[in-house]
């Protein structure tokens, strides 16, 4: 009987973020980490891959990724920040969430405070 993985494709499709974000996730959080990525349950040819039942694992574990935050409750100060600085420049606030969301899938190697403050600068010059 065949046995099913998830790679990095797989696991980035799940997670709504490119297969790019999770290599720079396995990268940025190697198992000698604070905070290691899930390791993989095979590896075929260099590719490694998950079983598809540890999904959640992986999940929980982007959910506890430094500047994520644990959701929910009161926007961090840098967020609200960056929110009324979007909303200076036109955007509605679920705009202004999506982007954010987007350049945190972007770039994981930064936390959200560090995103929020970079647009900030950017809208500043």
């Amino acid at each position: 009987m065949t046995e099913h993985f998830l790679g990095v494709l797989g696991i980035g499709e799940a997670l709504g973020v490119s297969r790019h974000a999770v290599h720079k996730w396995r990268s940025r959080y190697p198992s000698d980490s604070n905070h290691p990525f899930p390791e993989p349950d095979v590896d075929v040819d260099g590719a490694p891959g998950w079983r598809a039942d540890r999904l959640e694992e992986i999940v929980q574990w982007r959910n506890g990724l430094p500047g994520r935050g644990a959701g929910g409750g009161r926007p961090s100060a840098a967020r609200q920040e960056y929110l009324k600085e979007a909303a200076e420049r036109g955007m509605d606030r679920d705009e202004a969430l999506r982007a954010l969301v987007t350049f945190t899938e972007e770039f994981p190697e930064m936390t959200e405070p560090e995103i929020c403050a970079w647009l900030i600068g950017h809208w500043r010059r």
